[in-house]
């Protein structure tokens, strides 16, 4: 009698747990235990009372880090609204122009960065908080724009209609109707935007010449030869974690409430 094999669905998620468990949970739980290790690899609290209490400046730069990324995620929202907007609106004739939004992000983040400095320096323009600004809105804006226009794209066109058949004009559709629908989009575009900016460390180090310090510069160096100080850097990166999963449930939570405000 011919032995029946029964394929499960289950299976095929076995190997992606594994890789979850070797390359995701078992960074993060070395990274835990660094944070209570002395460097004698003895348990020890001096780790946090190092970072919380700001001996070393890790808590200035957590602020400055939050600082700026809460500047460039507005300037993307700024900026990436009224485009994601006019593409939508346009949006028989706007792969061309969606194209050109997408096409820097399959440039490498690093060779873009160092191309961005290039042209500073070739315009002999000093590079400084202005430039790390621009760097950061010029790589992090299309994370904006995409998943607004996707939504926006996605919205009812009937409910623009009854709004203008009911008398409001351009400017009220656009604030009562249009935005609050897009709600879904903004929160999106601020996660994707927000949570690189306050953790990267290419753009600060390159197009400031080394002389702007953020949050993610202080974690390499921690675990770089330049300090070689594991514990801290461990609870820097996981405060860094914390930060980034805070960030997502506020992010989640307001765009829920907008979504319910937007249906009353």
């Amino acid at each position: 009698m011919k032995s029946k094999f029964r394929f499960s669905r289950k299976a095929l998620a076995y190997p992606y747990m594994l890789f979850l468990l070797l390359f995701v949970v078992t960074p993060l739980v070395i990274i835990l235990i660094n944070a209570f290790l002395s460097p004698d690899n003895k348990l020890t609290l001096n780790n946090f009372v190092e970072f919380f209490s700001n001996s070393g400046g890790g808590m200035t730069v957590l602020g400055n880090s939050l600082l700026i990324g809460i500047v460039t995620t507005v300037i993307c929202l700024a900026i990436g609204y009224p485009c994601a907007y006019l593409l939508a609106k346009y949006h028989a004739s706007n792969k061309v122009f969606v194209l050109m939004f997408i096409l820097p992000m399959w440039i490498n983040f690093l060779i873009r960065t160092l191309s961005t400095k290039a042209i500073f320096l070739a315009l002999d323009i000093k590079l400084g908080m202005g430039t790390v600004l621009f760097g950061m809105v010029y790589n992090y804006l299309p994370y904006m724009i995409l998943p607004l226009h996707t939504t926006l794209v996605s919205i009812d066109h009937s409910y623009i209609e009854a709004a203008e058949d009911l008398g409001a004009d351009r400017l009220t559709v656009l604030t009562k109707t249009v935005i609050p629908l897009s709600v879904p989009g903004i929160m999106s575009g601020v996660t994707m935007t927000f949570i690189p900016a306050i953790s990267t460390f290419a753009i600060s180090e390159i197009l400031s010449g080394s002389k702007i310090y953020l949050f993610g510069d202080a974690i390499n160096m921690h675990f770089s030869k330049t300090i070689n100080s594991f514990g801290v850097g461990s609870v820097m990166s996981l405060v860094m974690l914390v930060i980034v999963i805070v960030a997502n449930v506020l992010v989640n939570l307001t765009g829920k409430e907008e979504e319910v405000k937007s249906v009353l």
